[in-house]
């Protein structure tokens, strides 16, 4: 079974395409990560032309905007990068997320250095020219830089993100689109949108009540567009612990009076930070399979991703 299709910088996989003739080899992306994605590889400067190894290059604010020039010297390579975003941007429209080399001129996703006409130092506030036109092109798509997936809480939002952008795109969009696909979509994914973020849960909800309010293109646009912005907002414990009372609600009839209160003294202590997220969650899961309840048995937060990741042992 191939994995996930998921975009990255070249020099993350251990190629050595960088300006120097280095890399920077993410081994989380090659070792782990690679079990469930296929890594699709773009080095915006290889492929534009400018050669390993090549001269440094950074942005500069002109007049007309921003542009990429060698740190030494005015050799210019905006219009090259630009003709190669422009040839390449359509490929990657299947991708379902995006692991970007941080502090690049091209790919660098946020604090970016940029410069005066004269090479000065202005501001960190830049974004590369590759990475500003991907978000631009692909909205939707989740998009992180791999230094800051070291942060276990922005490591588990990105994977947690692809693998449910995963599930829009193979069962919703496009050809697929359908009231039963879309409500089947909002059932599956109902508890993880509610931990995320409870105002955009209760906007959505209501969005569904009546797919023949608008043409149903329009009502999946406004609802993917919400689901991924409430997607990006991280769940705090407080929010974990309510989604997981919610579900609790489903099972209170069947649960052993005994194992519903180590739940509930497990969830006190997960929202005291004593202990991860895994330990509350394994129990509802135990309780789920005892007692299974079908509408829990779909939910997509009990498992948003493989358990082998290991991403709510630190969360």
């Amino acid at each position: 079974m191939s994995g996930i299709p998921v975009g990255i910088s070249t020099c993350l996989l251990g190629r050595e395409v960088r300006h120097d003739g280095g890399h920077k080899h993410s081994r989380y992306c090659t070792q782990v990560l690679s079990r469930h994605f296929d890594f699709h590889p773009v080095c915006p400067e290889l492929e534009a032309g400018l050669g390993v190894p090549r001269p440094a290059i950074h942005l500069r604010r002109f007049s007309d905007g921003l542009r990429v020039v060698e740190t030494r010297g005015q050799a210019d390579h905006t219009d090259a990068l630009k003709a190669l975003i422009e040839r390449v941007l359509p490929d990657l429209a299947h991708l379902r997320g995006y692991i970007l080399m941080a502090k690049s001129p091209s790919c660098g996703m946020e604090r970016i250095k940029v410069h005066n006409e004269q090479g000065q130092l202005l501001n960190r506030d830049g974004r590369g020219l590759f990475a500003d036109a991907l978000m631009r092109a692909y909205p939707l798509m989740p998009v992180e830089e791999e230094g800051r997936l070291h942060d276990s809480g922005l490591r588990e939002n990105f994977i947690e993100r692809v693998f449910a952008y995963d599930d829009w795109l193979q069962n919703v969009a496009g050809d697929r689109l359908s009231p039963q696909a879309l409500i089947e979509f909002h059932s599956r994914h109902k508890f993880q949108l509610l931990a995320h973020s409870e105002p955009i849960y209760r906007q959505l909800g209501p969005l569904l009540a009546d797919l023949r309010s608008a043409p149903l293109e329009d009502i999946a646009r406004r609802y993917i567009e919400g689901f991924m912005t409430a997607m990006r907002q991280p769940v705090s414990r407080g929010s974990h612990v309510n989604a997981m009372l919610h579900l609790l609600g489903y099972l209170k009839g069947s649960m052993p009076a005994e194992d519903k209160q180590v739940l509930l003294e497990q969830l006190d202590a997960y929202r005291r930070g004593e202990v991860p997220l895994v330990v509350p969650m394994t129990l509802l899961r135990l309780a789920q399979r005892r007692e299974p309840v079908d509408y829990l048995h779909i939910q997509k937060y009990l498992a948003p991703y493989p358990d082998e990741l290991g991403l709510r042992n630190h969360v």
